[in-house]
């Protein structure tokens, strides 16, 4: 039965530590994030029980697939991040008794956190650099949806304002200006749909998709209300 007690320990230590670490991000990458993240790569894994996905390997890539995203990391930090979680997993193996490192699971894990992010995966398309382990590694791409699929729906909508306010970015203006967070949905968010890997995945993202387009048609009908006339009666 997944976890175990060493399994719930090894879990126990990942939340820790993404919790310290997220804890310096702003509200569209936090602890909360991940969780609901973690929560959902592992449903769209459980319905694909018949891959046999390693439940273990895709908690854990949940847990920290945030901890070195670049947008909050140094470069030095995010060079080599097998080495930087490396420490992290010679704990486990001392204090809980479960070796990853051995069995090779912790390289599996670090190199899902590695390649769950849209940009990382749009840079090795465009460089023809995407190997079959891209395209057949189902806990990857339990993760992967997952992560995509809390950036569109109504969380989606939520935290791309959150982090446009992070960042100053305006949340929108008038035709012409490109660096609006009305703008990356054309540009990123409506695009995630047809990126999605599993049909647990492409199931719930049809209806957090057509949820953002609904919501972009009520900006543009509410930024293109005319003025009601006032009609005053004596």
């Amino acid at each position: 039965m997944y976890p175990n007690t060493q399994e719930q320990g090894a879990l126990q230590a990942a939340e820790n530590l993404m919790n310290e670490i997220m804890a310096r991000y702003d509200p569209s990458h936090d602890a909360f994030h991940v969780q609901r993240v973690r929560k959902t790569a592992l449903s769209i894994a459980r319905a694909l029980s018949a891959q046999k996905p390693d439940l273990l390997v895709v908690e854990l890539a949940a847990l920290l697939h945030d901890v070195l995203d670049k947008k909050y990391v140094s470069e030095t930090d995010a060079a080599d991040p097998y080495e930087y979680f490396l420490p992290f997993f010679q704990s486990l193996s001392l204090e809980h008794g479960l070796d990853l490192i051995s069995d090779g699971r912790a390289r599996e894990i670090v190199k899902v956190v590695e390649n769950v992010s849209w940009t990382t995966e749009k840079k090795l398309r465009s460089t023809g650099k995407i190997e079959e382990w891209h395209r057949t590694c189902i806990e990857l791409h339990c993760v992967q949806d997952a992560d995509r699929l809390d950036a569109i729906g109504a969380f989606g909508i939520m935290r791309c304002a959150a982090y446009s306010a992070a960042v100053n970015r305006p949340l929108h203006a008038p035709p012409g200006r490109l660096d609006t967070a009305v703008q990356h949905f054309y540009d990123k968010l409506l695009h995630i749909q047809e990126r999605l890997k599993t049909e647990p995945g492409k199931q719930m993202g049809a209806k957090r998709h057509q949820f953002m387009i609904d919501f972009l048609n009520s900006v543009e009908n509410e930024y293109n209300a005319e003025a009601l006339e006032v009609i005053c009666t004596a």
